[in-house]
């Protein structure tokens, strides 16, 4: 028994909605409403044509409202077009799963996730997804297979970190950038923590296409890259390369370089510096408050902190920095580290360290000076097990005291010898 739907018949696989207007309101709009429903499941046209059995009355209404007031046939005929206000409901046309095309679906995805990452964290999705249309974007979602997975980590493998700063590697295909990889690095090729992060990017992509209803399940799920990832740190700057370091007297990143080695600050928290931040706190001398503004957000919530300015950083703010707005208006995270890129190739001495060195270098002081961890760790904005069952310290402690803090930063030493 065939389904029976008011105002509905199936035309080629479709449902059609079609309803006769009355006759005197004919000459105004029509013969009557028609529209396709865009589906072929019965359940979904009955559905469809209940809402458009309420733009029907919509429509009638309106247009028995312009008779009320003097619109009719004569006025049609002094050619004078009036619109209702009246909208009609439109369907997109069902579509089957996996029918989607990759790159329609990764342009979606990175709309989405740029407006909830930060600007580095998506320029690292952009690339990955990036990548992965070069290949594959042409094609529907729901063909991806797990080989062409194995075939598009084939390719991740024999990238070289350069790869992308090439001329020839403009609009450059996945496969194109691996063999311009081969002619030009041959010998460089990307981390297996790299690999494993654009690998992951990839799947974290498809996991979204499973959400959003495009796939069933993630094919590239098993993948993994096979040599295993490891860290590589950056080296601790020694003594000797702080005096390097500063006694370059850089004009761009000297004054920041003292405040990274003197507060174990990371450089996006010292680039959205305000002056508002700095406050005087009685005899215990002058403090910054870390924490969330207009030109940076934080690591995570343990990095939002009260840190003590060492004399030396009192001095500069008195004499070098503004007393309003930010205490680095041209410094940006990316113009930091290129800087010391500069430095690093001037002074051979700093092979191995990076801005964020000097981080480290604040840590390692406090851990000479006999500093307990956790209390490094509430200067440095870390998230620190306080005590082994993370209870004790961790919820009913309110912290160390700021004259502790005090205690700490005015135990740093800059080498001797150096002149800030």
């Amino acid at each position: 028994m065939s389904t029976k739907i008011k105002y509905a018949y199936k035309s080629h696989n479709t449902w059609v909605y079609r309803r006769t207007y009355p006759k005197h309101l004919q000459e105004l709009l029509g013969s009557g409403l028609k529209r396709s429903l865009k589906t072929a499941d019965a359940k979904e046209a009955k559905r469809r044509s209940i809402e458009m059995n309420q733009t029907y009355a919509n429509i009638v209404s309106e247009a028995e409202a312009h008779l009320a007031v003097g619109v009719s046939a004569s006025v049609e005929s002094a050619n004078e077009v009036h619109t209702l206000a009246v909208v009609s409901p439109r369907y997109q046309r069902a579509r089957l799963l996996g029918q989607r095309i990759v790159a329609d679906l990764a342009s979606a995805y990175l709309a989405e996730v740029s407006n909830r990452l930060r600007p580095g964290s998506f320029k690292s999705v952009r690339f990955a997804v990036k990548l992965l249309v070069s290949h594959l974007g042409h094609k529907q979602v729901g063909e991806v297979t797990l080989e062409q997975g194995k075939e598009v980590l084939g390719y991740i493998v024999k990238l070289s970190p350069n790869v992308r700063k090439y001329r020839d590697a403009e609009d450059a295909s996945l496969p194109q950038l691996a063999k311009l990889s081969s002619k030009l690095e041959p010998q460089c090729y990307l981390t297996p923590q790299t690999q494993q992060r654009i690998l992951k990017q990839m799947q974290q992509f498809l996991e979204w296409c499973v959400g959003q209803g495009e796939l069933q399940v993630n094919p590239w799920e098993v993948l993994k890259v096979r040599e295993r990832p490891e860290v590589s740190p950056h080296e601790v700057l020694t003594d000797e390369q702080v005096s390097i370091l500063l006694g370059a007297k850089d004009r761009v990143v000297h004054s920041a370089l003292l405040f990274g080695l003197l507060t174990g600050m990371r450089s996006g928290e010292i680039c959205g510096l305000m002056a508002e931040e700095v406050t005087q706190k009685g005899n215990l001398g002058r403090f910054v408050h870390i924490r969330p503004n207009a030109q940076r957000l934080l690591k995570s919530k343990a990095a939002e902190r009260e840190i003590p300015l060492h004399p030396v950083l009192e001095q500069l703010l008195d004499t070098s920095l503004p007393r309003e707005g930010r205490l680095f208006p041209r410094l940006s995270v990316d113009r930091v580290g290129k800087h010391y890129a500069k430095l690093r190739r001037i002074h051979p001495e700093l092979h191995g360290t990076v801005f964020h060195s000097t981080r480290k270098w604040f840590i390692t002081k406090c851990e000479r000076t006999g500093v307990p961890e956790h209390f490094t760790a509430t200067l440095v904005g870390h998230h620190s097990a306080r005590s082994q069952n993370k209870l004790t310290y961790g919820l009913y402690s309110a912290g160390i005291s700021d004259a502790q803090k005090r205690e700490i930063v005015d135990g740093i030493r800059l080498p001797q010898g150096v002149t800030p």
